[in-house]
């Protein structure tokens, strides 16, 4: 196990992408302190991991809200004393072209995205300073190192988040602490994507994203033929670099973003 006994937080755990990190992290080693809006999700993940034989608990966390952030690493410490790893994961995308966007929708993919990300890095510096060490991960994506059309408020936010990664990976290195991002390509076949009813294959078909598409499948198949390896980004993937960033063969890594896209964004 690449880390046993360390203590991770993980904001964003209760469904897709961020349940597997959660359940990743445990067998790899890990206890693991889930925050979440979706309480009944992240009690769920907490209790695969718990019937395992790992420790987690559950949350219910506003990241955009900082008593809800603060609450989050207090429990962390209350359980476990210490916070090793921290996955700043929680995100939320609308999909609407930038003469249609709902300026109240814009600002909430940027308090939940960039705000909810900034909470979560300053709170666990606060414990790991106290350390002397520590691996903060934030989930970005390849639209932090590329625009997106139909997608202003979520690639704006991403763009913000790498900007924001690298300032604290400067403040934070002298202090033993490694900052970095993860930027994944499209997890085509994650629920962020396919969900019939909010999945982003139905948000980018309704605002018109793919020029010439007359079905979602059309959707779908506009984005894996922009993949040279020619497959969606799968949460192993992710997973994998998460682990390697949090572990000791990362130990001379930080403020970089990295790409896990396929060869779809080399930048």
């Amino acid at each position: 196990m690449m880390l046993e006994d360390k203590i991770a937080v993980v904001t964003g755990g209760a469904q897709g992408l961020g349940e597997a990190l959660c359940l990743r992290l445990a067998a790899e080693g890990c206890s693991v302190v889930i925050g979440d809006m979706n309480e009944e999700g992240a009690a769920d993940t907490a209790e695969k991991i718990n019937a395992t034989g790992s420790k987690a608990f559950a949350l219910k966390v506003d990241v955009s809200d900082e008593a809800n952030v603060e609450a989050l690493f207090k429990k962390a410490m209350d359980e476990f004393g210490r916070v090793d790893v921290v996955v700043a994961n929680a995100a939320i995308l609308i999909a609407e072209p930038i003469d249609e966007a709902v300026a109240g929708k814009w600002q909430a993919v940027m308090n939940v995205n960039l705000f909810g990300t900034f909470l979560t890095i300053k709170h666990a510096a606060k414990i790991m300073k106290a350390q002397g060490n520590g691996s903060i991960i934030a989930i970005n994506s390849k639209s932090g190192k590329k625009g997106s059309g139909a997608n202003s408020a979520y690639a704006a936010s991403k763009f913000g988040g790498i900007g924001l990664v690298q300032s604290a990976a400067l403040e934070l290195a002298p202090l033993g602490i490694r900052c970095n991002a993860v930027c994944p390509g499209n997890l085509l076949n994650g629920t962020l994507w396919t969900d019939p009813e909010r999945g982003l294959f139905k948000q980018y078909f309704d605002a018109g994203k793919v020029p010439g598409a007359e079905s979602i499948e059309d959707v779908k198949q506009f984005y894996m033929n922009q993949v040279p390896l020619r497959r969606g980004c799968e949460y192993e993937d992710v997973n994998n670099m998460v682990v390697y960033l949090a572990s000791e063969l990362a130990s001379y890594m930080t403020g970089q973003a990295i790409n896990v896209t396929g060869g779809q964004e080399m930048r």
